[in-house]
């Protein structure tokens, strides 16, 4: 048998711990000396424990850990359990860096408020090109929205043009279309091509006459802040824009931090009467 404080450092918990789990009745010495009060452990106890602590380090009250372990759950069951709430603590986990990522883009916007780059904007015309594209509906224009619908359009373009064996012309362009005060977003994924595209359809994403454009370094769950400073620039330099800007990517490697988008923003001057 060990002693409390043995069993504490073979099980990698505390004394205290241990105190209190016997008080809860979550896990009883195998015997306490009846002089000196001393708890004693088996080594059999260690899987209880473990069960124990696995159960509560995935986010189960005590309570829920004794009525788990009480019920003699089968190991493959517990795993099974396990291995649910450890994909949904992930899950969270996830939820929550996305989320720090907007607030992280909302306080870039923020931080560069009042200042507009003046020397980076390149007012230009968008030439028309040919592509193969793909169309799906995100739920609003929001990142956490947009990412997950775009990503795999993109995805499957490129699997597409790989199997019929075509290689791009250039770099993928995303557009989003996007009714006056609603809002469902159209994405469109595109890829130009020449040529017969290997029998996949193409269409002509149409010309534009005049764009602001704008190199956004980075992810683009971080693309905020430079999108609304080109939309202070427009402002600022007596131009409206023409519906969403569209977003050319120039550079994609693995990782994010190092990506290159062209934002592309169709305007039109503002007149006065």
């Amino acid at each position: 048998m060990f002693t409390i404080g043995d069993f504490a450092g073979h099980g990698r918990v505390s004394v205290r711990m241990l105190r209190h789990y016997d008080a809860v009745g979550l896990l009883r010495p195998a015997r306490v000396d009846p002089s000196t009060g001393y708890r004693y452990y088996e080594a059999a106890q260690l899987a209880r424990l473990n069960r124990v602590i696995a159960l509560k380090d995935l986010g189960f009250t005590l309570d829920q850990v004794r009525s788990i372990l009480d019920e003699e759950i089968g190991t493959e069951e517990l795993r099974g359990m396990l291995r649910l709430r450890r994909a949904e603590l992930r899950s969270a986990a996830a939820e929550a860096a996305a989320r720090m990522a907007r607030v992280e883009a909302r306080l870039r916007s923020i931080e560069s408020e009042g200042t507009m780059p003046a020397d980076d904007v390149v007012v230009t015309s968008l030439p028309p090109v040919r592509v193969v594209e793909l169309t799906a509906t995100a739920a609003t224009f929001e990142p956490q929205d947009i990412g997950p619908v775009v990503g795999p359009l993109f995805a499957e373009l490129c699997r597409r043009l790989d199997e019929a064996g075509v290689t791009p012309a250039g770099p993928g362009i995303a557009r989003y279309e996007q009714e006056p005060g609603e809002d469902p977003v159209t994405v469109r994924a595109a890829i130009p091509v020449t040529g017969g595209a290997g029998g996949l359809p193409t269409v002509e994403v149409p010309g534009v006459p005049l764009a602001a454009t704008v190199i956004h370094h980075g992810p683009m769950d971080g693309v905020l802040a430079t999108a609304q400073a080109l939309d202070q620039w427009i402002d600022a330099h007596a131009h409206r824009p023409l519906g969403l800007a569209r977003e050319v990517t120039l550079d994609c490697p693995e990782d994010p931090a190092a990506w290159v988008t062209e934002l592309q923003q169709p305007i039109e001057p503002v007149t006065t009467t």
